[in-house]
């Protein structure tokens, strides 16, 4: 099947069809390929960001205090 062809079949489908699928071809990429390469140079950059994170004093939030503070600034007039 073309290219084309999967897309024109794609467009048929409802909505909820379609997150389903795009679900199942995530599930399908994760299972191939459950270990994808990583060049050494960025596994070098993610471990030196990782060290000057550990050995920093800097405080991190959590997803819902971020969230709340958006939604403050976001709120004010």
């Amino acid at each position: 099947m073309e290219p084309h062809d999967i897309i024109a079949e794609i467009d048929k489908l409802e909505l909820s069809e379609k997150l389903i699928l795009v679900e199942d071809i995530w599930d399908s990429i994760a299972k191939a390929h459950s270990k994808l390469p990583m060049p050494e140079w960025q596994k070098s950059e993610l471990d030196k960001r990782a060290t000057e994170f550990k050995n920093s004093n800097s405080l991190s939030s959590d997803w819902q205090s971020v969230h709340a503070k958006l939604r403050t600034v976001i709120n004010e007039p």
